[in-house]
């Protein structure tokens, strides 16, 4: 039954939908020269950077080892390292074993989507058969797959999840979602999860930079879902990460937040809808290379939107000059890594 009463307007709903109409978008890129290009994307970032808060005061990472795990081909280390006071973060390290003296490795970002597990689904850590279909049916585990070809690989549980939280639904509140209660928490101090994951995904390239066997100059990022959330940010606003791999997350957000409701407390900037759309951040990449992954089948993030989102960042690139440098690839599947092109991406790229 729609909320009307006298002709008047009573549904919130009605109210996001006018807002979107009327003052989505005012940094949107529309331009066409690289000049053009350049004046968006510098202006662009400094507003999402203010967006998302105030910068936490930096502390020492004092990184720790806390245990190694052989896995064949490289040794899995559960790190944890303090990114601000009264946080840290728990990670899994992996290590190629064939790593020669004085040698300096390619790196990658690997970030995890939704889901109590965190890092360990990345890293193919499986503690029980419903782990092993989650982790099956999503091609989840590219930190193990990359760290086999040789990659060093650093996967950071996000805030709220694996080792840093007791799980996706807390008994504090039971049936909804932690993101949700996370991020009404942080606003109490005018600060946002999605703010907090960004900086504590940039203290993580830190980590990475600081490592004798990583070349700090080839450090790339990838992320599924709520990961690939993780990466546009990451990768729009530290350029320390030289290629970026967007994984089902590539569409709009009257799409997946407006229509869909397919989204959450940590997956979002507070006020980056006044500025941009999910192309526009995506497109803040520019002019390192980009590849997005949307699946045919992919429900939350429907292939219409990511298309919609894509041409964005296709004239985003022309622009800087660079259209080879952005890659949309479209595979029949669903909410998953596709496992094809992005090989063959950060072996080109990095």
């Amino acid at each position: 039954m729609p909320l009307k009463l006298a002709g008047r307007s009573l549904a919130c709903e009605d109210l996001w939908w006018h807002l979107y109409r009327t003052q989505s978008r005012q940094m949107a890129f529309t331009g066409k020269t690289k000049a053009q290009w350049a004046v968006w994307r510098k202006r662009l970032k400094a507003k999402l950077l203010e967006l998302a808060g105030p910068k936490p005061p930096r502390v020492p990472l004092k990184p720790e080892i806390v245990e190694e795990t052989d896995c064949g081909k490289y040794v899995r280390k559960l790190v944890v390292y303090d990114t601000m006071p009264a946080a840290s973060v728990t990670a899994y390290l992996l290590v190629p074993k064939d790593l020669k003296p004085d040698e300096r490795r390619r790196a990658m970002l690997c970030l995890h989507g939704h889901g109590p597990k965190g890092k360990k689904n990345v890293c193919g850590v499986a503690e029980t058969d419903a782990d092993k279909t989650t982790i099956a049916g999503a091609n989840y585990d590219y930190a193990r797959q990359f760290a086999e070809r040789g990659y060093v690989c650093l996967a950071p549980d996000a805030r709220g999840w694996g080792d840093r939280d007791e799980g996706f639904y807390r008994p504090g509140f039971p049936g909804r979602d932690a993101c949700n209660v996370h991020f009404i928490k942080a606003q109490l101090w005018g600060l946002n999860q999605g703010g907090l994951n960004l900086y504590d995904d940039m203290a993580a390239v830190d980590y990475l930079q600081s490592l004798p066997f990583v070349d700090p100059q080839r450090i790339g990022v990838m992320g599924l879902s709520f990961g690939g959330t993780r990466t546009m940010y990451v990768g729009a606003l530290d350029e320390r990460l030289k290629a970026v791999d967007i994984i089902c997350y590539l569409t709009t957000f009257k799409q997946y937040a407006l229509a869909q409701n397919n989204f959450c407390g940590s997956q979002f900037i507070p006020g980056v809808l006044n500025y941009a759309e999910v192309g526009d951040v995506c497109a803040l990449v520019s002019p390192r290379p980009l590849l997005c992954e949307s699946g045919t089948q992919d429900g939350g993030f429907p292939l219409t939107a990511a298309q919609e989102g894509f041409e964005i960042i296709r004239r985003a690139y022309k622009a800087a000059g660079v259209p080879d440098r952005c890659e949309h690839e479209i595979s029949y599947g669903g909410h998953a890594f596709a496992g094809k092109r992005a090989f063959s991406f950060f072996d080109q790229w990095l």
